[in-house]
């Protein structure tokens, strides 16, 4: 309920369901003007389905939904957008081709028809970039912007277009810390100018901070409506997932360090603008343990997974992985890569479970016999590892594009882990995954790494680093600032390292070239 009165969205009822899937049962929300109202469950809850419903891209089979006590109906995203409703979708709705600016007017009548009038458009373009604090260029394509760049340039198209309902479906999972607190700041800024937030996440603690109140959903159903300071992160975890978490640190067998499987030495490499991404970075991953690599998100994580995959030539130094010098995209025996955007880089999102299964092994003589793929084979391995790894689809033939992030995760991992490579490259594995999904991925890789294979994993979110790995090194601007052991590794010393600091001193802004 409004703080201040009557709830400035009621959607009472709604009910909305797939072929052989409840989406949403019979969900009551109400949200107030004003208010920070937290949506929170597990991949597949019905969370994004209600939001698509409030933003007009579903149409509900029951419910009624209601703007300041008058009754609307939401046909489509440009129905929503005039009744002051906007949303922000976990994978970004931006033409990469386009500027920022270009992508902000995209869909908008111009003033001056039919001429486009670019200049009035840049000017309120710059003096809410300057209002809201946001440093955004609004010449730059959009692929050439950071991820967390494009988030903010997501959120500034709703403010163009003065929006009173905003929709944030897991804004914080591209995101560093310290861009996580800005947008906290702006959100809150948001609600005091009378705005509504609608904030969907997994994060019990950002959820805690934020929101005045959550409503936890879980298999399309309402759990329940609470105040996020008064419920434990464990009773929350519980309401999502239905039992007890556990995502602490795991006891597992001592890493030995005997055998080096991957070598890094020397690496250097440029980012998409043509920058120094990597500079002169040398590492090893030895046998039987997992190597976190913490740091700011865009301090060349990318760059160093793609270096490693062969999806990026360096400029200088050399990979090896089980002794074989990385020249080209790497035989998928030798190394699983579970890239950072499952959807963009891991998937073929039109193909079905079976086919992204056996995307890098089609041409093997058990999946392919004179050049003509053997299905019955491919469906039958395909449903043991839907079995091994706990994939939730109608079957294999289902497209990928269907399941939830988590379950295409899921898909992306057994392809890549199932072949049990000596080495395994996770990039942000976990990024906008729920609990449960965030719990299964940890498993998985501490079994791979129980196996023997040598892990190195990649995660902006310091405290999973902390309970996965065997050792930490700190990754700023392409360079190593330290390593730590994880078991015994200073949080406070951690956090310096991400800023640039090495023993205490400042590294140098000089990137080199």
């Amino acid at each position: 309920m409004d703080r201040r009165g009557e709830p400035f969205l009621r959607m009472v009822g709604i009910t909305k369901t797939f072929p052989g899937v409840v989406a949403n049962d019979n969900v009551t929300l109400e949200v107030g003007a004003g208010e920070i109202h937290g949506l929170l469950g597990e991949n597949g809850a019905g969370k994004t389905t209600l939001m698509n419903i409030l933003y007009g891209l579903h149409h509900p089979d029951a419910g009624e939904i209601y703007l300041n006590g008058r009754k609307v109906e939401i046909t489509s995203p440009r129905a929503a957008i005039d009744l002051g409703i906007g949303m922000v979708h976990q994978h970004f709705m931006l033409v990469d081709n386009l500027t920022a600016l270009e992508n902000v007017i995209l869909g908008l009548p111009s003033m001056n028809k039919p001429v486009l009038d670019l200049k009035s458009a840049r000017a309120r373009f710059e003096k809410l970039a300057q209002e809201y604090d946001l440093s955004l260029d609004p010449l730059t394509p959009v692929w050439q912007l950071p991820v967390g760049d494009q988030q903010w340039l997501e959120i500034l198209r709703l403010l163009f277009r003065d929006v009173r309902l905003l929709i944030l479906d897991e804004p914080t999972a591209v995101l560093a810390p310290s861009q996580v607190r800005k947008l906290f700041q702006t959100m809150r800024r948001l609600a005091e100018e009378g705005r509504s937030i609608i904030f969907i996440s997994h994060k019990l603690e950002e959820m805690r901070e934020i929101a005045d109140r959550v409503t936890v959903l879980r298999d399309g159903r309402v759990i329940g409506t609470v105040d996020p300071r008064e419920a434990s992160p464990s009773q929350l975890a519980r309401m999502m997932v239905g039992r007890d978490v556990f995502l602490d640190r795991r006891p597992r067998p001592p890493s030995r360090r005997e055998k080096p499987v991957l070598v890094i030495e020397h690496l250097s490499c440029l980012d998409d603008r043509g920058s120094l991404a990597l500079n002169d970075l040398s590492l090893r991953v030895f046998a039987g343990e997992i190597v976190g690599v913490a740091g700011v998100d865009g301090n060349g994580q990318r760059e160093l997974a793609e270096c490693i995959a062969g999806l990026r030539r360096p400029i200088r130094g050399k990979v090896y992985i089980a002794g074989v010098a990385v020249s080209g995209v790497v035989d998928p025996s030798l190394l699983g890569f579970i890239p950072e955007d499952r959807r963009k880089t891991g998937l073929a999102l039109d193909l079905s479970v079976a086919e992204n299964l056996i995307l890098k092994t089609f041409d093997d003589t058990l999946y392919s016999r004179y050049g003509l793929l053997r299905w019955d084979t491919i469906r039958h391995e395909a449903s043991d590892l839907i079995n091994q790894y706990r994939i939730k689809t109608p079957d294999a033939r289902t497209p990928v594009r269907y399941l939830s992030g988590g379950n295409q995760q899921r898909v992306v991992i057994a392809r890549e882990l199932s072949r049990h490579p000596p080495v395994v490259v996770a990039s942000q594995p976990t990024r906008g995954l729920d609990l449960g999904a965030v719990e299964g991925v940890h498993e998985v890789l501490l079994e791979a790494r129980n196996r023997g294979a040598a892990v190195l994993f990649i995660s902006t979110e310091l405290p999973e680093v902390l309970a996965l790995s065997d050792r930490i090194v700190v990754l700023f601007k392409g360079q190593i600032m330290g390593e730590l052991d994880a078991e015994t590794a200073d949080v406070e010393l951690i956090g310096e390292m991400m800023l640039g600091y090495r023993g205490g001193a400042a590294v140098s802004e000089h990137r080199g070239g």
